[in-house]
């Protein structure tokens, strides 16, 4: 016989007192944490609990009794579905304010700092319509909002093409406006999604891996290029002409138009064929320099080539890097986790010489490709990781450094890394983070011999809990 669950409690008149991590509120109730979506600090709600673990509750907010002043009006009509932007029922004022106390929290808690110097956070240029690349899923598992139809009733459509809801992975929240990307990004997606339709060109199904359409990759940057990239499971010529041209044709504005066929269990293309059906090879992005002496950077950037998402930000964030190192001239730099080499390429007028280190061959190329077009000589990039580049054969190669930049990914550095960092001893750290979670405790690690002497946060990803945070570490 199935055993009866314990009723799950209902917490009334509890006030939410926190942001707390992957977009949740915090509340307390009997010393015990509970993790509530979709509340903001100041609200006073009854809270019914969804879930029970030994030393925190996750719950969901059932009745409102106070609606806190740090409370805005959420501008997306896809809010609390889609997942994304789950900080836009907040102020942006009081996004900031968070934002920078999870970068204070983490240092102190996890890093064992007790009076971290962190600098006030560098609010983004834009809040809206700031990230350069998204990334659609063509489904034919649609996620329903409304009532299923009655007898009769004509059934609905199944087909979708937008975001997976959060924590499914068959299921697609059909996205009308997005307003994380300059338009027309909307008009191209709802285009294609309605010519598919129209033409009876099946969505993709991953359950049973079939389907004609799978992806739909959209970049742009701030002058206006654009790339679309559709990504197929069939190679059916007719069908992806059809396409193409009709997309083309309605929007010459297109700057680069890819296809890639995907025949996969997996959604992974960088190491597919990328096919140019029409235009140029690549977008192009503009960095400003640091100061007189360096100039504008011009980066190319192709269908699988990594770039900062938010490249309004991007150059705010590079330059507190290059006035954090005050540089010389005379430093040799190594980059590590560098990829396509921005940050490496932006610092290489200051300095003697930079040294890039990239686990993933293609961003190598991509890095070596944007040196010379920039007229970059002083820069080298190596493909490999960085835990086994370096070693005292390489340093002895390369030169010793004066100062290590790292920008890891979220999972921040691999203790091997932290090792060979350590074992290398330069004489400072510049390190640059998207989890400031993982930063504190790769800081904790490196304390033996460096003392962080301060941070800056940077607000990458208006309206959520992301949240960047450049620090410089100077030896003991």
């Amino acid at each position: 016989m199935p055993r009866n669950r314990p009723e799950l409690p209902v917490f009334e008149k509890v006030t939410i007192t926190d942001a707390g991590s992957e977009g949740n509120a915090v509340a307390r109730v009997d010393n015990r944490v509970i993790f509530v979506p979709y509340v903001v600090p100041g609200d006073v709600v009854d809270i019914q609990v969804t879930r029970k673990k030994s030393s925190y509750f996750e719950g969901k907010a059932i009745r409102f009794h106070n609606y806190s002043d740090k409370r805005a009006e959420p501008f997306c009509t896809h809010f609390g579905l889609c997942g994304g932007c789950r900080w836009q029922h907040m102020t942006y004022e009081s996004q900031l304010f968070f934002k920078q106390k999870q970068v204070e929290d983490n240092l102190r808690r996890i890093g064992k700092i007790e009076n971290p110097v962190i600098h006030p956070i560098l609010a983004s240029p834009r809040i809206r319509h700031y990230r350069n690349k998204l990334e659609y899923t063509f489904s034919n598992r649609r996620w329903f909002t409304q009532p299923k139809p009655g007898p009769g009733e004509e059934p609905p459509d199944r087909n979708a093409l937008g975001f997976h809801m959060p924590g499914m992975f068959d299921r697609v929240l059909d996205i009308e406006c997005c307003y994380l990307q300059e338009d027309p990004s909307n008009e191209i997606r709802l285009f294609i999604r309605d010519y598919a339709v129209r033409n009876g060109l099946s969505f993709y199904d991953v359950i049973k891996w079939q389907g004609f359409l799978r992806n739909l990759i959209i970049r742009n940057s701030t002058s206006g290029e654009m790339m679309v990239i559709l990504v197929v499971r069939d190679d059916d010529r007719e069908a992806i002409t059809a396409l193409l041209d009709t997309l083309a044709k309605a929007f010459p504005s297109i700057t680069s138009l890819y296809y890639v066929v995907n025949p996969k269990k997996n959604d992974v293309i960088h190491d597919l064929p990328m096919n140019l059906y029409s235009g140029s090879a690549f977008i192009t992005e503009t960095i400003a320099p640091f100061s007189e002496k360096g100039k504008s950077l011009k980066f190319r950037i192709g269908p699988v080539s990594f770039f900062q998402t938010n490249a309004y930000q991007a150059a705010n964030l590079y330059r507190e890097v290059a006035s954090m190192a005050a540089f010389k001239g005379s430093e040799t730099v190594y980059d590590l986790y560098t990829g396509t080499g921005t940050i490496a390429m932006y610092v290489a007028p200051y300095v003697s010489k930079v040294i890039g280190i990239e686990s993933v061959a293609m961003a190598v190329e991509d890095a070596g490709t944007n040196a010379r077009e920039n007229g970059i000589t002083n820069a080298a990039f190596f493909a490999g990781e960085a835990e086994k580049l370096l070693s005292q054969e390489f340093i002895m190669a390369n030169g010793a450094p004066d100062l290590i930049i790292t920008d890891p990914p979220r999972s921040g550095m691999h203790p091997k890394v932290v090792n060979a960092i350590l074992e290398t001893a330069p004489p400072a750290i510049i390190y640059v983070s998207c989890n400031p979670a993982t930063q504190a405790r790769d800081i904790l690690l490196l304390s033996e011999k460096y003392l962080v002497t301060e941070s800056r946060p940077f607000d990458m990803f208006p309206q959520t809990h992301h949240v960047e945070n450049v620090t410089l570490l100077r030896k003991r």
